[in-house]
């Protein structure tokens, strides 16, 4: 009987970082796929494997034995002495694996090696044979998946992130965030995370607040603020922050933080409780798709609408501008919306739907100004190379 194949080390089966650009995309593949069934086996994988059958996928796995039919060689009367002997290769398996698992230095290899992989990605990726470059991004995205996996594995305890930003008077605006760690197995939960792009506008909105529109409505009734795919909360969490430090209002604002994932809304709720001495921000689940403009908080319009990093399919943008045509005040009602630009793969080039979306031609909400900024150091994906902040509002006439 064929024995069963085993994860390789890492400090064996992983490329060398230097020579990345010359790896292929299934070297690539390979490297993480057996980190994966190293370290985070799941119990389908496992039966699959103890059964030895072949998956249309099983070349994702680095299996490189010969394909077996399950059946033993031997003759008939035999059948009982290797079934014994799959039992005692089976175990020495699992002993073996054991081992390689629990050793310290393998496993900070591979989360070494993750980090360094992703931080090179950008490179990586711009090495991809056009048809492939989706195809190389989902392998870096599976990396972040494995190093969130890893943190994840590590401390059960979320990191805590705080931010400090500059504001008139010369009192920072400071918060404090939940990071929650990325859902592995399920890539809608990037919410659970601070994004660059939201640090960048929430950096603005406290340098200027007036240009933002966080002063008084120009409507009667109190100022309305609504952000869309909140994840963390930053940008709802850093309005209330810029208000409070006004006079008193009355009515007072209301600030309506949004989101799809029930984990990302647990977390962005959580974030909103530890933020406690600010105004009461609503936290309230929102179907881009589908909006419900007749039940509160959505039945009255927003002065204010935010939007960090929304745009990650090509489909968001004009869910987003049927969701604001609903939602934003009129006459004078902004949307600020900013967006990751991003170098290559499926996220590439997403810019261009926001364009089409809020378009002139479309009339309604469109596109009144648009402003490209810099990248900030430290922050972000390495396939960002800057991010593009639009103001969006009501046509005249």
């Amino acid at each position: 009987m064929a024995k069963l194949s085993n994860p390789i080390s890492p400090t064996v089966s992983l490329p060398q970082l230097k020579f990345l650009s010359n790896c292929s995309l299934i070297q690539v593949l390979d490297a993480l796929t057996n980190l994966r069934v190293l370290y985070f086996p799941s119990p389908l994988v496992e039966s699959l494997q103890l059964q030895n059958k072949s998956k249309p996928n099983a070349r994702l796995f680095c299996d490189n034995s010969a394909p077996d039919s399950g059946y033993a060689s031997a003759e008939e009367d035999d059948d009982d002495d290797d079934d014994d002997d799959a039992s005692l290769d089976v175990d020495g398996r699992n002993e073996a694996l054991e081992l390689l698992r629990t050793d310290e230095f393998e496993r900070a290899f591979a989360i070494k090696w993750l980090i360094g992989f992703t931080a090179r990605s950008e490179i990586w990726i711009s090495s991809a044979p056009e048809p492939e470059t989706e195809a190389y991004t989902s392998a870096v995205d599976e990396a972040v998946s494995l190093l969130a996996f890893f943190t994840g594995s590590e401390s059960e305890q979320a990191i805590t992130r705080k931010f400090s930003f500059l504001a008139p008077g010369g009192q920072p605006v400071e918060v404090e965030l939940n990071d929650a760690p990325l859902l592995s197995e399920d890539h809608t939960s990037v919410g659970l995370q601070s994004w660059a792009s939201s640090i960048l506008l929430a950096e603005r909105l406290c340098a200027d607040p007036g240009k933002y529109g966080l002063g008084l409505t120009t409507r009667g009734g109190g100022l309305r603020v609504l952000e869309l795919g909140a994840g963390t909360g930053l940008l709802s969490i850093t309005v209330a922050r810029i208000l409070a430090r006004g006079q008193a209002r009355t009515p007072p604002p209301v600030i309506v933080a949004t989101d799809f994932h029930p984990d990302v809304l647990a977390n962005l709720q959580r974030n909103v409780d530890s933020n406690d001495d600010t105004h009461d921000i609503l936290v309230r689940e929102l179907d881009w798709s589908q909006p419900n403009s007749s039940s509160a908080p959505f039945d009255r319009p927003f002065d204010v609408i935010l939007a960090a990093d929304v745009v990650y399919e090509p489909s968001h943008a004009s869910w987003i501008a049927n969701c604001v045509t609903k939602l934003l005040a009129r006459p004078a009602g902004v949307l600020w919306m900013i967006i990751a630009l991003r170098s290559g793969g499926r996220h590439e080039g997403l810019s261009s739907t926001v364009g089409e979306a809020f378009s002139f031609e479309r009339g309604g909400v469109q596109i009144l100004e648009n402003e490209t900024l810099q990248r900030i150091d430290g922050h972000g994906r390495a396939d960002e190379m800057g991010y593009e902040l639009f103001k969006i509002g009501w046509a005249e006439g």
